[in-house]
């Protein structure tokens, strides 16, 4: 039961919460403020139009994404593997469900990584963890979406396993923890966007796994190479996606999810 009003206040409190929804709120209540002269419309005009401002003529995004990316380093090589985890929200399950095909996001990688490391590693098991991630949920999990894609991809058979009830990271670690049972010296990747990757292992380490992270879907360049390439609405959802994942850090942190504020190697 905590853990349901855990997550649905966690994302009824990102809704609001979202720095460009929550800046777009700011500038339109300081401009409808101004327009009764009310002069204190200034500071929330301002702070709401400063944060757009920012992410448009500063490398802000990059600054704040680059220490998350940077904190786990990807292995030259993966040695001995013996499975290889994938986290889930890189699928689309409501959009899945409405069109008929697989859907990806943004952070595809994570399910195409999982194809090259099955054909680089025969002998390692496949783990997908992810259930229903929304507050309205459809009929299919994030574990039936990925089961049909990787399916599509030739990538099934019993040594590719789905965990298909964890809404979101803590649960990723912990279900499927108790599902697989890893035994001491067992080596598992643990793949997710590097952004991501802080919090996940912090969560797996919680649960008593020592994962090694495979980060993927980088979406900086370090020594600020092409740092304002980008389309302005991509920077926008790079500031945005950097912030959630600092308020998860804390957020975990104090709930006793993770096992540092922010975990490292």
């Amino acid at each position: 039961m905590i853990e349901d009003s855990l997550f649905v206040v966690s994302k009824v409190f990102w809704l609001f919460a979202r720095p460009n929804t929550f800046a777009l709120f700011l500038a339109c209540l300081g401009a409808v403020a101004l327009s009764f002269r009310a002069r204190w419309g200034r500071w929330p005009l301002f702070l709401g139009l400063g944060w757009f401002v920012a992410v448009l003529l500063t490398p802000l995004p990059a600054w704040i994404t680059l220490p998350l990316e940077d904190r786990f380093p990807r292995p030259a090589e993966a040695g001995r593997v013996d499975g290889v985890i994938i986290l889930g929200g890189a699928v689309e399950q409501l959009l899945t469900e409405r069109r008929g095909i697989p859907a990806l996001n943004g952070a595809a990688e994570r399910m195409t990584e999982a194809v090259i490391l099955a054909r680089q590693h025969p002998e390692a098991r496949i783990v997908f963890t992810g259930g229903q991630g929304t507050v309205i949920t459809g009929q299919k999990t994030e574990a039936d979406v990925a089961r049909e894609l990787w399916a599509g991809m030739g990538l099934e058979g019993p040594r590719v396993i789905f965990e298909d009830q964890a809404r979101n990271t803590w649960e990723n670690a912990t279900l499927t923890h108790a599902l697989l049972q890893p035994k001491p010296g067992e080596r598992w990747l643990l793949v997710t966007s590097a952004s991501h990757m802080p919090r996940s292992v912090g969560c797996f380490r919680r649960a008593g796994w020592e994962v090694v992270a495979w980060p993927v879907n980088y979406s900086t360049s370090p020594g600020g190479q092409g740092w304002f390439d980008p389309p302005f609405s991509f920077r926008l959802g790079q500031a945005e996606w950097a912030v959630r994942e600092y308020i998860g850090l804390v957020a975990y942190r104090l709930l006793g999810r993770t096992s540092a504020l922010f975990p490292g190697v």
